[in-house]
Formats: structure tokens, C-alpha cells, sequence
């Protein structure tokens, strides 16, 4: 079995131009390439549905509020020390899920969604830090029931790897933001 380092190294010495332009290189060898974590993203030949296009356009679009929702939480004030670097960190995430659903979009047809101009955040209500992080955690919550929703009905195997995966991102966003809390991060045995 070939290890990781040994996979990247060789799939780096390859002619990256020529696996592009040929389509052969997987999402996978790319991500390796650049050092990224991994999504599968089907090429162009594999099937995707309409109504897949419609629902990674949903998900791009609350991909994007997530993204302004952190923008706000950073720019509060109301964050300081590890737990604002961890909504950076957490909007960064959001970005590269941004990223990758609008390329998704793109590759399959579809015109993605940008950013709205402005989200009606409660930010009136956001008083202190816990106010800041129960607003976020609630967010990743929605998020996670969303991708739980959205993964059984994708129509193509790829996309719903790659929408799982991102449902497992929002999950750990999720628990860890309760774990900051002071609230038991993982409270059932089952996300619904």
C-alpha cells in the first residue's frame, strides 16, 4: 500500500497541465497537489442531476452567510484570544466550502449563487461572547441538519461524499463551539 507522502510525491512529479487538460486528474490528486484536504468533485462526463445543481446552489448560499456571519462574530469585539482565532478559523473553512461548491456549480452548468449584500444577523442581541458563540453554534446546527438533508438525496455518489464531508466540518464547528461554551459537545449519540 502506497502512503500518502509516497501518493502526493508522485502524483506531484506528473505534468499537471496535461491531467488537467485531459480531465484524468481527480479532484483528490488536486487536492494533493496543492496541499489541500481532499473532496472528490465529479468531472463533467459523470451525471448530475438539476435538482443536484439546486441543491449545492442552497448549500453555496447559506455556505455564504456562514462566511458573513463569522465576518460579523470577528468584527464584534465581543471575541478575543483563541476563541476569535477559532472564528477565523472556522470562517476560513466556510470560505474553502464556498470555494469549492461554486467551482462544483460551475463545473456542472450551473451559475453559482454569490454572497447577498447584507444578512439580517441578530446583532442587536449579541451582548457578550457567549451571545456571540450560541448564535454561531446555532448557525453550524442548521448547517448540519441541512447536509444531513441534502447528502440521501443527491443523485450522484461523488457530490454526496463531498456534501458529507462538509457535514462532518460543520458537526466538529458545531461540537467544538459548545465545548467553548461549557456545554457537553457531542450531547446525543445520533445528529438529527
Amino acid at each position: 500500500m502506497t502512503s500518502r507522502d509516497d501518493s502526493g510525491s508522485q502524483l506531484a512529479s506528473l505534468s499537471r497541465r496535461r491531467l488537467l487538460r485531459d480531465g484524468t486528474l481527480s479532484a483528490a490528486a488536486i487536492g494533493l497537489l496543492a496541499g489541500a484536504p481532499t473532496l472528490v468533485i465529479p468531472r463533467r462526463s459523470e451525471a448530475a442531476s438539476e435538482q443536484d445543481v439546486r441543491i449545492l446552489g442552497s448549500a453555496l448560499s447559506a455556505e455564504h452567510e456562514a462566511v458573513a456571519a463569522y465576518g460579523v462574530a470577528a468584527r464584534s469585539g465581543l471575541l478575543s484570544g483563541p476563541v476569535l482565532d477559532l472564528a477565523v478559523q472556522f470562517r476560513g473553512q466556510h470560505e474553502e466550502h464556498v470555494d469549492l461548491l461554486a467551482s462544483t456549480v460551475r463545473s456542472l452548468g450551473g451559475e453559482p449563487a454569490g454572497p447577498r449584500d447584507s444578512y439580517s444577523f441578530p446583532v442587536e442581541e449579541l451582548k457578550n461572547r457567549d451571545d456571540v458563540l450560541r448564535f454561531a453554534a446555532e448557525l453550524e446546527k442548521g448547517a448540519v441538519s441541512a447536509y444531513l438533508g441534502a447528502v440521501p438525496i443527491l443523485g450522484n455518489g461523488e457530490l454526496a461524499k463531498a456534501a458529507a464531508s462538509i457535514l462532518g466540518d460543520e458537526a466538529m464547528h458545531w461540537a467544538v463551539l459548545r465545548y467553548v461554551l461549557g456545554e457537553n459537545p457531542v450531547p446525543h449519540a445520533f445528529v438529527s
